[in-house]
């Protein structure tokens, strides 16, 4: 069998604009949440969540391209070319290019290029359309620039399954490089989900912590007794996967292994999770039996797994499934695996979190330190061993990222450490 492995990252999200200050930031225990900049969120119920900063969109592309492209196209396409510098030292793609594919993960898309467009067609009819929205206001249209910017000509296509978005499309690529489809997978997930209008639908579904703007940096609180809900942040995410023999044939240095992946659908309501977590043990289940893992017995399932970089978004119905969809599949005390909820950190990317969590879960692998949860005063699900709030040094061969998300989409990613 072919082996995936990972070769570049790259990152621009409200923790730091690379995937070392993401890292760093997440690490380091810092918090990116604060009050939404912008008189267009004055108004909302909720007016905190995780903004991209101090981000130059023409120090990454020519000024006519940056102008058609929304902002969640500048930063996944930023943090592509991020992640592709670091995968390929010299610029050149070393790969066939036939043989390379690009997968965007997103929940929404560029959300605001369909808004914009809808309100000059109201104000000034068919002619006030832009012409470029059939091309760059796609889920695809990242991934479509990025292809022409580099020279890849294998498939590329968008992945959207709501949150479980980014860890379905990393998935994915492990099968395409697995089963000899691709050599190369750049994997890129991007969400801009902090609009008014995508703001107020999760606050009206109760789905956001709210009253925080006084403490912004104490209002996502996974696995906590206090959580009301998760905050929405926004950003991108990009990986590179390849063949571990080609890695290892142009002297590439292999971060990590991409070694199993599972994914399922709750099949039980629109946005509630199975109260006993079905879909998420289902799809963990899936992931460990993918790498190997005998998951009939749950000690030998959680010797397998040395760290839990958990969905954990802070719902009181989201965190309750995850934990006894850990439990279920890895035994009592969920067999003493340290959890970790990044999102208490970051916020809650959606369709890009599955990569920015990768990022994380690779960075723990290669420096041996376990990053903490935070705001966790009160934990309430005894069973798990949540780090928090400050880093564990701990070496570990492999981490267990989990992703979930609305209309009941479930993925598991198990990466192991490189040797």
């Amino acid at each position: 069998m072919i082996n995936a492995v990972v070769t570049g990252m790259g990152a621009i999200t409200p923790s730091g604009n690379s995937a070392d200050t993401l890292w760093e930031s997440v690490r380091d225990g810092r918090s990116a949440i604060d009050v939404l900049a912008g008189e267009e969120f004055a108004s909302l119920p909720v007016r905190i969540g995780g903004q991209v900063r101090d981000f130059d969109p023409l120090a990454h592309l020519p000024r006519a391209l940056a102008r058609r492209l929304s902002p969640v196209q500048h930063w996944a396409i930023a943090a592509a070319d991020e992640a592709l510098a670091q995968a390929v030292a010299h610029g050149r793609l070393p790969w066939d290019p036939t043989r390379v594919a690009v997968l965007s993960a997103t929940g929404s898309g560029p959300i605001d290029a369909m808004q914009a467009a809808t309100r000059a067609y109201d104000e000034d009819g068919a002619r006030g359309v832009p012409l470029t929205l059939s091309i760059h206001g796609a889920a695809d249209g990242a991934g479509a620039v990025l292809s022409q910017r580099h020279g890849i000509r294998g498939t590329a296509h968008a992945v959207s399954a709501t949150c479980a978005s980014g860890g379905i499309a990393l998935g994915e690529g492990m099968r395409l490089i697995r089963h000899g489809y691709a050599d190369a997978v750049l994997v890129v997930g991007m969400e801009d989900c902090l609009g008014p209008v995508n703001l107020s639908s999760n606050a009206n579904l109760r789905a956001l912590a709210a009253g925080f703007e006084d403490d912004p940096t104490a209002a996502s609180r996974p696995f906590d007794r206090a959580r009301t809900g998760f905050v929405m942040s926004a950003g991108a995410a990009a990986i590179v996967l390849e063949s571990e023999d080609i890695a290892r044939e142009r002297g590439a240095t292999a971060l990590a292994r991409l070694v199993g992946f599972g994914a399922s659908s709750d099949a039980h309501h629109p946005t509630a999770p199975h109260p006993a977590g079905r879909g998420a043990a289902q799809a963990v289940r899936a992931c460990l039996a993918d790498a190997g893992v005998d998951v009939h017995d749950p000690a030998r399932a959680a010797q397998a797994v040395g760290h839990v970089n958990a969905h954990g978004t802070g719902t009181p119905a989201g965190d309750a499934a995850e934990a006894a969809a850990l439990t279920e599949v890895l035994g009592p005390r969920a067999g003493g695996v340290p959890v970790t909820a990044t999102k208490s950190s970051t916020g809650h990317l959606l369709g890009a979190a599955g990569v920015v969590e990768a990022v994380l879960a690779v960075r723990t692998l290669t420096d041996g330190v376990l990053p903490p949860t935070l705001n966790l005063d009160d934990p309430e699900f005894a069973d798990l061993d949540v780090v928090g709030p400050q880093a564990r040094p701990q070496a570990v061969e492999t981490v267990l990222s989990t992703s979930f998300g609305f209309g009941g989409h479930n993925a598991a990613l198990l990466l192991e450490r490189s040797t």
